[in-house]
Order: C-alpha cells, then structure tokens, then sequence
C-alpha cells in the first residue's frame, strides 16, 4: 500500500527543507511527496526542486485557498492513502506506519490523525487554540482532522473530492462531515502526528492577515457548500464556533438598542463599555491570561464580520481540475 504525502505551500520557504526532509524521511521506497504550490513568490519553489519531488503550482488567475492546496495535490497524487500537512510543519517518523496499520485493521475508517504539537505558543492565536482545546483533538473517534492526517483514497473518491477550493478555512471540516454523511469513520490516534510551528508574528498582525487573505470567511464559506446538502444539519450541529457568532450577532444587537433607547446616552455608552469589560474578563479568567482574553473577543468580532462576506461569496464546482503546471515530477 502506497502513500502520497501532499504538502501545502504559500510562501513556506524558512521551514519547508525541513518539512520535505521530514516527509521524504517517513514516506519510504514505494510513496511519494507532492508540494502542492498556490503561488509562492519567496524561495519556496526553489527549495522544492532541491528536493526531487513532484512540484505542482497553480496557473495565473487561480485564486488561492486553504482548500486548494490539498485538492491540487490530490489531482496529481497516486497513492492508496494520502497525508495531508503544511508547509511548516515536521511529520513524525512513526506515524504513517501507524496511521496505515490502523486503517488496515479498520477498513470503515476513512482517515486517522493523531497529536499535533503547537511549537509556537507565543503566538496569542496558536496560544487559544492550545487552551480551549476540543473533542476533535482526542483521541477516539472524531468529526474531523484538523492540522492533517492520512485519508483512505477510496473513502476520498466516495465523496467525489478531496477538500473544496473554494473554502479559505474549514475545509478539514468539511471533508470529514462528508466523509461521515457517506458512512466513512474518522479517527484520532494518542500518538503524534506533526510539530507545527505556524507564523512568527503578533497575533493581531496575524488577524488582519488572516482578514486580508480571507481565512476568517471559512465559517459562511463552509455554510454555504452545504446549503441544500444533506450534511447541512451535521454541520450545524458540530461546528460550536457557530453558536459563539449568534451570542455575538446577539450581543451586538443588545448594545446597538441600549445606544438608541437610553436616553441617557453617556450612560448608554458606559453601559455598553461595563459590559464588554465583563466578556473580556470572563475570558481572561477562563483563559487565565488578560492578553488571551481580550484577544479572543477581538478574534471573535473579527470572525462573526468575516461569515456573511463568506457565505455568500460565489462558488465554483469543488470537484473541477484546478488549473496547474508541473514544474518536476519525482520520478523524472
């Protein structure tokens, strides 16, 4: 059985020797690593080549997006199970050996993940993520496989496609949603899968990256794929940063009104003020840092905007050819 490691890149040029090197290491004789490329202009490709893989970039007027990546590599892979992860990150030597016994043993599993290790906790984002945890991150059966892991390619050609381009963040989501909705088991393993080291800057200046790139409308964009579906109600159901956007959608209402009704508009005003101080300090108790508190409540302003700018962004057929080049093939 084969393993096609596919590798997503944008400008990973400071960590990416290490990752192919860590990939090429795990992969073995018989599998293959792909870099699947959305347009870097920083060394990245340069550094591919180096390595004698199969290098693949999109053509010019494709549009970049976290759901890209994997399908672009998809569509040039081979192998019989595929490893999914970015561009900086270290695959743990033992992993894929594991991850393919177990799909092995368990033939109505679709895909298995195991721990991922945030190497960049001083990172405020890469810091939350870590504190708030989440049943998709234990080990046990899962809904889906955030940060990367190695799928069955029967169960990927089950669902016609392996992650949707048109989604610029929850695209792991919403493959396992329809992963399950046809029947396919997800898995995470208590073992590691990768260290990730993420991006070297101030968490805020992270944010407005991700508003810029569009990362932040992946909520609305993973909405809008499965409007009509019959995986919408799954969805609903398991994304719990949903039910986080009505509170804020709620409470925004509440201030709104308190601003026009209270006559009193210094005390409308201080009221409105009392009351976000009270969310970031139940955050920051939560979270026991002030920093991640006021942090998460001004990532959370930021998301609940970014929703309806995703949701109703146009959409392109998932399962089209992504437009591309081959610029080396590993066995050239």
């Amino acid at each position: 059985m084969s393993v096609s490691i596919i590798i997503k890149t944008l400008n990973e040029a400071e960590r990416l020797a290490a990752t192919l090197e860590s990939a090429l290491a795990a992969v073995g004789p018989d599998g293959e690593v792909i870099v699947a490329d959305s347009g870097s202009t920083d060394g990245t490709i340069e550094i591919a080549l180096r390595y004698g893989v199969t290098l693949v970039q999109i053509a010019p007027g494709e549009q970049p997006s976290c759901g890209l990546g994997p399908q672009l590599g998809y569509q040039y892979s081979k192998g019989d199970y595929l490893c999914l992860m970015d561009g900086d990150m270290l695959l743990d030597p033992q992993f894929l050996a594991k991850a393919v016994a177990f799909l092995q043993a368990n033939p109505s599993v679709g895909g298995v993940g195991g721990r991922v290790v945030e190497m960049n906790l001083e990172n405020l984002e890469f810091a939350r993520r870590m504190s708030r945890g989440g049943a998709e991150y234990n080990a046990g059966p899962v809904d889906r496989l955030n940060g990367g892991g190695l799928y069955r390619r029967e169960a990927v050609a089950a669902v016609g496609y392996l992650s949707d381009r048109n989604l610029h963040g929850y695209e792991e989501f919403d493959l396992g949603v329809r992963m399950r909705q046809a029947g396919w088991g997800l898995y995470r393993l208590d073992t590691p899968f990768a260290q990730h080291f993420g991006y070297r800057m101030n968490a805020y200046a992270l944010l407005l990256r991700r508003w810029r790139s569009k990362y932040l409308r992946g909520t609305g964009e993973v909405l809008r794929a499965a409007t009509g579906k019959p995986h919408l109600w799954s969805l609903l159901r398991d994304i719990r940063e949903l039910k986080l956007w009505a509170a804020v959608y709620a409470g925004a209402l509440a201030l709104l009104l308190v601003l026009l009704l209270v006559p009193n508009k210094g005390l409308a005003l201080l009221l409105c003020v009392v009351a976000i101080a009270a969310v970031i300090g139940i955050m920051s108790l939560k979270h026991r840092s002030l920093s991640l508190g006021l942090y998460s409540v001004t990532a959370w302003l930021f998301m609940a905007a970014a929703l309806p700018l995703g949701y109703f962004k146009p959409r392109r057929d998932p399962a089209a050819w992504i437009d591309s080049r081959v610029l080396s093939k590993a066995d050239a």
